[in-house]
């Protein structure tokens, strides 16, 4: 329906766009330039061009098609593009840009955050069940900070507070050093903090024989 120029008619003329996409679109790598490539994809399809051209793409755009090409080919490669083929009424075959990985690729985002944030909650409780008191307001931060600014994942915290309660230094200091430490050595999963233990635990027992500490423990402690 040909509508009149009015306010009404730009309200009339939409796209349809998952929040998720305008939000977590840089969570899945994408740069500004890819989302809108994927939008100007969005509004041609609603314009029944289902599998627009580079230069179509690129016509309301800032880049040429080489490098409309060149997004759409690296949108692919990472999973979250295809190329789908379907047959309308007249069993006449159409191709078309599918952003469905996309969505779904999102929506695991979502859920890992999530349950991130449920695993950071439990993160305080941890810490003040192994303090045996409540956390200052600094201490507080100071978790915080380790979450949101150094990125560490609430597990590898876990193990780090666990290895300063084996090692009866429980304080936040000692924690921040094992981070710390972690961090410099490219440590980011539970399991490469294992590794580090059992390859310093190594080192040691070559120049200074004792007994062998059990980790056993530490590890199941870890995972439940």
């Amino acid at each position: 329906m040909n509508l009149p120029f009015s306010y009404q008619k730009i309200l009339v003329d939409q796209i349809n766009i998952p929040t998720l996409l305008v939000k977590d679109y840089g969570a899945l790598g994408l740069s500004e330039t890819d989302l809108m490539v994927i939008l100007h994809i969005l509004r041609l399809q609603k314009e029944h061009e289902l599998l627009p051209s580079f230069d179509q793409i690129s016509n309301h755009m800032s880049i040429n098609s080489n490098d409309v090409s060149n997004v759409l080919k690296n949108l692919k490669n990472k999973g979250l593009l295809a190329i789908d083929q379907f047959e309308d009424e007249n069993q006449i075959v159409h191709e078309w840009y599918s952003i469905t990985p996309l969505i779904e690729k999102l929506y695991e985002v979502q859920q890992e955050v999530n349950q991130s944030k449920n695993e950071e909650g439990k993160l305080f409780s941890l810490f003040e069940q192994e303090f045996g008191r409540a956390l200052s307001p600094i201490e507080i931060e100071t978790i915080s900070y380790w979450l949101d600014d150094d990125r560490f994942k609430p597990a590898l915290i876990k193990a780090a507070l666990r290895e300063a309660v084996l090692m009866g230094k429980l304080n936040f200091r000692y924690i921040d050093r094992i981070l710390n430490e972690w961090k410099k050595k490219g440590i980011k999963s539970v399991g490469a903090a294992k590794q580090n233990n059992q390859n310093n635990f190594n080192q040691t027992n070559k120049s200074t024989p004792e007994p062998k500490r059990d980790t056993s423990v530490y590890y199941n402690w870890l995972e439940e």
